[in-house]
């Protein structure tokens, strides 16, 4: 589903990223670990096209998205990839709802339509007591809870994760690591996790092992 040949990325002349191959099937939970300092994050977000590579490719399916620009490329993005970060980046001025639905609303749904997806994804994870409440309301658990709702709200190819459990204590660590593999079993669901968490690394699908910039 996802393919990524030859990536390199430098910053000076630092070469952060030495030709790195990555396959990625539907349906999968990959995660890539490795020191800090390895190019785990910097793959990623190129992954995720919020970075480009200085060379290589990367596919989905049968788009080429680095010959994507501008509108076309936030376009792609919003509709085909979903992100969890460390620390859930929800909007503090807005409810649980509001937050899981933007991404929806910024890809041209219309507000009902968005709104009731929203709030299927949020009952679906438990939180339909919590539609109302804002970000500082919620625990640490719930936060990324809603943060995972919100990088499914529209249905994407592919969840990106940098450490979406990191700041989590180990309960709700475990119950998160939990919900990836249930979301991959129920809903088909690709994940690619970047974690240094050898438990959840342990449980996936396949690990990708980083080091100096290349998959070992």
């Amino acid at each position: 589903m996802i393919e990524a040949k030859n990536i390199v990325k430098r910053y000076g002349d630092l070469e952060v990223l030495r030709g790195v191959d990555v396959s990625i099937g539907r349906g999968e939970v990959v995660t890539i670990v490795g020191p800090s300092g390895a190019g785990k994050t910097t793959l990623l977000q190129i992954i995720g096209t919020l970075d480009r590579p200085d060379a290589g490719t990367v596919r989905y399916v049968d788009t080429d998205v680095l010959r994507l620009r501008g509108k076309d490329l936030s376009r792609f993005r919003n509709r085909n990839i979903g992100f969890v970060f460390q620390f859930h980046q929800l909007l503090p001025e807005f409810t649980t709802l509001e937050n899981v639905a933007i991404p929806a609303l910024i890809g041209g749904e219309k507000r009902e339509a968005a709104f009731e997806r929203s709030r299927e994804l949020l009952r679906y994870l438990h939180l339909e007591e919590r539609l109302d409440h804002k970000p500082s309301q919620l625990s640490g658990g719930e936060r990324q809870r809603v943060a995972v709702a919100r990088a499914l709200i529209n249905r994407p190819q592919v969840v990106l994760a940098d450490e979406p459990s990191g700041s989590l204590d180990t309960a709700n660590k475990q119950a998160l690591h939990k919900l990836f593999f249930q979301l991959r079993d129920e809903m088909q669901q690709t994940f690619v996790i970047v974690t240094h968490d050898e438990s959840l690394a342990a449980e996936a699908d396949r690990v990708l092992r980083m080091q100096d910039g290349l998959i070992v």
